[in-house]
């Protein structure tokens, strides 16, 4: 299929791309499981407390079973005592199952979003950059023109090193390549916006 290009003049032309990825079945299902996984992933699991067994300190009995008039118990350690271990608290990061991310989920449900955006005219192709942009205030001007203020901006190589960083200031933005952007992304920004280059990357990627 066929897709709209534009360059920074807003000169519009076309660009052939793979329909298997620009033209997929929407699967939400699949895109739904993708991003459970991935937002669980996400999550910093650090917090851990120390059981009985990992509290220093001896472990002799603290006095006799019986004949004392107390309740039985056994070392210091025990969750009972202020200072002893800790029952059923937090264990650490270790403890949590990281759940798999398939290769072919992964690829699927960023077709399905890629297709979708398509659907709505929420994604974008540009040329590639060839001129260097330094200043924020320029490439903020370029953002406004082609209505792309909230969006993930995915870069072939050259184009990268060009434009990141006069976009590093720009709210709502996020600058990234082929290799470095997740389902996640793609949902949490209104548009999309590829280069002529990262298309093609895309789909040796992808395809």
């Amino acid at each position: 299929m066929k897709i709209d290009k534009l360059n920074l003049n807003g000169k519009k032309s076309s660009i052939e791309v793979l329909d298997k990825i620009f033209s997929a079945k929407i699967n939400y299902r699949l895109v739904s499981s993708v991003l459970y996984k991935t937002n669980a992933n996400y999550k910093g699991r650090h917090a851990k407390t120390k059981q009985q067994n990992e509290v220093a300190g001896p472990t002799s009995k603290i006095y006799a079973q019986k004949g004392t008039g107390n309740a039985r118990h056994a070392s210091r350690k025990a969750p009972i005592f202020v200072g002893g271990g800790i029952a059923h608290g937090p264990k650490g990061q270790l403890a949590y199952k990281t759940r798999k991310l398939n290769k072919s989920e992964k690829k699927q449900s960023i077709a399905s979003l890629i297709s979708e955006k398509t659907k709505n005219k929420d994604l974008l192709v540009l040329n590639d950059f060839n001129n260097q942009i330094k200043k924020t205030k320029e490439m903020n001007l370029i953002l406004k023109k082609f209505e792309i203020t909230d969006s993930l901006i995915i870069l072939d190589k050259s184009s990268k090193e060009k434009v990141e960083k006069s976009m590093r200031n720009i709210p709502n933005i996020k600058v990234t390549d082929i290799n470095h952007f997740s389902a996640f992304d793609m949902i949490k920004f209104k548009k999309i916006v590829f280069t002529e280059s990262s298309v093609k990357e895309l789909e040796k990627r992808y395809a």
